[in-house]
């Protein structure tokens, strides 16, 4: 059985708990995704530079396209491989050291920036770029369950929600600090890279508070008393009695569950954690997956990325200056995060459904309506205005639904056993299409000019079906029943 944690609120456990994790490792995940950017011409200028001096190699523009191609890369490949593994991670050394694995690794990617350009080694800056990429696979496969397992039922999607907060909050300052104005200059662009490891500090400062999860302590390892610990220091002390897990058990199992010794856990009933290979031939997961894998990956081939991309060259077709859109862009980074600021309240309040088929086919409306003004833009000057509307639009519907919920659904979904791996899988579905965007949409692009968002639309169009006929509710209710409600495939009504 799965722990039942005290059907209580937010309490100033909790609240530190869901603070610190995020500030220490998903802050710094975001960060590192925009912070390259603005500088971007800066470090390739110096890549020119470090090759002349060292090897003696003049780059030509074709050369320095493909290695800058590799830089940026680099953190997709990393992100790829270790979420692929982080459910083995969580399981065998727990969610509290996959998180503590998560800041060393950002760290040690942060040190690498930082001396990269002291001892001009492109090798250094490669080899740090791909550790944020592990960093980051490992975070956006382990955090979001770290927090739903720490969380009562009613306060799962709320704080579920705060890993992709943190992860636009992180966005958005690394947006701010990479800026010419601030540490984007040609002296310290390796600052403006490295310096997010200041976050990682209070994972460091407060490790030996931070509890591991009760749930994990208590299905998995079968450790009674630390589970009532974790508890006690998430809910406060006197949140549940001395024997609160041994009643749940009896409750359970039945009085036979107790032991003589008056030890209520029987270490044979823990949970033991799925291999990927079991959870794929299971046919009562199959659907779960589905929606999981199609969830994470559509997020992605939804476009966000991409029109963050495209949002500057769009403000310079209004008038504005490159140095004015690149402001403005950031303003579009700023309304990003504003919307996510309400996540936590509308998970709360209202049904994981309803939010997302809502965000789906809103955002497919805003992409088609991107998609046409940008071709019209030309024969039409006021289009460039519509441009603008339906980027920001698209923004905000996003981050109702798509933005979030797809990064915590897996732990509504899955029971403590699969959940590691199908976590995993999700979150290996998301860097996979976050590669295939990051590869493909340059040159896409540049042969279907503005058509190149129709099929963002049309994934969502796809995920809005997706959503309405096959995911069930899972806000306020109890995982063993939204289990239950897909266990029958795709012939499951999961609607009743």
């Amino acid at each position: 059985m799965e722990l039942k944690l005290p059907d209580t609120g937010f309490t100033w456990g909790l609240c530190w708990f869901g603070v610190l994790v995020n500030l220490s490792v998903s802050v710094a995940s975001g960060y590192q995704v925009s912070s390259i950017n603005a500088p971007a011409k800066l470090i390739q200028s110096w890549l020119r530079t470090v090759f002349v001096d060292r090897y003696g190699v003049h780059l030509t523009d074709s050369a320095l396209q493909i290695l800058w191609s590799v830089v940026v890369s680099a953190v997709l490949v990393g992100g790829i491989v270790t979420s692929h593994f982080s459910g083995i991670i969580a399981t065998r050394y727990g969610r509290k050291r996959s998180f503590l694995c998560c800041a060393i690794l950002l760290t040690a990617g942060a040190l690498c920036f930082l001396f990269c350009r002291a001892a001009s080694s492109v090798e250094l800056l490669l080899l740090g770029r791909l550790l944020v990429g592990l960093a980051s696979g490992l975070t956006t496969g382990v955090i979001p369950m770290y927090l739903a397992e720490v969380s009562p039922i009613k306060l799962r999607g709320a704080m579920g929600v705060l890993c992709p907060l943190g992860l636009t909050t992180g966005v958005v300052i690394g947006q701010i600090t990479s800026l010419e104005q601030v540490l984007g200059t040609e002296k310290h662009w390796h600052y403006a890279l490295g310096c997010y490891a200041v976050f990682n500090l209070f994972c460091y400062a407060f490790y030996f508070w931070i509890p591991e999860s009760p749930k994990y302590l208590y299905s998995v390892k079968g450790d009674q008393a630390g589970s009532l610990r974790a508890i006690r220091k998430l809910f406060g002390r006197h949140s549940i009695g001395d024997d609160y897990i041994k009643l749940q058990m009896e409750c359970a199992n039945g009085p036979s569950a107790t032991a003589t010794n008056g030890q209520s856990f029987d270490d044979g009933q823990a949970q033991a954690s799925r291999s990927i290979c079991s959870v794929l031939r299971d046919p009562t997961l199959t659907l779960p997956l589905v929606l999981v894998c199609a969830l994470q990956g559509g997020q992605q081939l939804s476009g966000i990325n991409a029109v963050f991309f495209y949002s500057v060259s769009i403000f310079e077709s209004v008038g504005l200056s490159s140095n004015a859109a690149k402001f403005a862009n950031l303003g579009v980074g700023c309304l990003n995060l504003f919307v996510s600021l309400f996540g936590p309240l509308l998970m709360a309040r209202y049904n994981r459904r309803a939010l997302s088929i809502l965000s789906c086919s809103c955002c497919a409306i805003n992409l088609f309506i991107l998609t046409l003004s940008i071709h019209f833009n030309e024969r039409v000057e006021w289009f460039s205005y519509v441009c603008i509307g339906s980027i920001l639009l698209y923004i905000i519907t996003y981050q109702f639904g798509l933005g979030p919920i797809p990064f915590f659904i897996g732990s509504e979904l899955f029971e403590l056993g699969p959940r590691p791996t199908a976590m995993a899988l999700g979150s290996l579905s998301s860097w996979g299409c976050n590669f295939i965007v990051g590869m493909a949409f340059p040159t896409l692009q540049s042969v279907w000019g503005a058509f190149v968002f129709l099929p963002f639309s049309i994934t969502c169009v796809l995920l809005t079906v997706l959503v309405k006929f096959y995911l069930p509710e899972t806000r306020g209710k109890e995982v063993t029943d939204v289990a239950q409600k897909v266990a029958q495939g795709f012939r499951s009504k999961v609607t009743d």
